[in-house]
């Protein structure tokens, strides 16, 4: 389960990464191609993509280092309740494949948080 779970973390990890890059330096030049960025203001992106790469040091360093491993828990909690935010997003846009994806990262997040709370905690 351990090994399942560093697996789920690392590929979130980077899924995430790229999206919270993609948020901060190349808003404008993929939000022409991409109707649901018009859902929410500018500041809110920015905000949502350092949330994001905030969440991949959280995802991968504390538990690395088994440094206050909680921190992992909370990250992958709070990134599958950011899934949600996602989903009504291009649910009002009626974006098929991203509504999937959200969901799907969603589902994940939760269970490498209840993996590291509860199936394979790191002390």
């Amino acid at each position: 389960m351990n090994i399942l779970l560093w697996i789920l973390q690392v590929l979130a990890a980077l899924l995430y990464g790229s999206s919270g890059v993609m948020k901060l330096f190349l808003f404008e030049k993929v939000s022409h191609d991409v109707p649901s960025f018009g859902a929410l203001p500018r500041s809110a992106w920015t905000a949502l993509g350092i949330l994001e790469l905030l969440g991949v040091i959280a995802l991968i360093a504390p538990a690395a280092f088994h440094w206050h491993p909680d921190v992992t828990i909370a990250a992958a909690a709070i990134l599958s309740i950011e899934s949600l935010l996602f989903i009504w997003v291009h649910a009002r846009y009626k974006e098929a494949a991203p509504i999937v994806m959200s969901a799907v990262l969603g589902v994940l997040m939760a269970f490498v948080a209840y993996g590291r709370l509860a199936l394979a905690p790191i002390h």
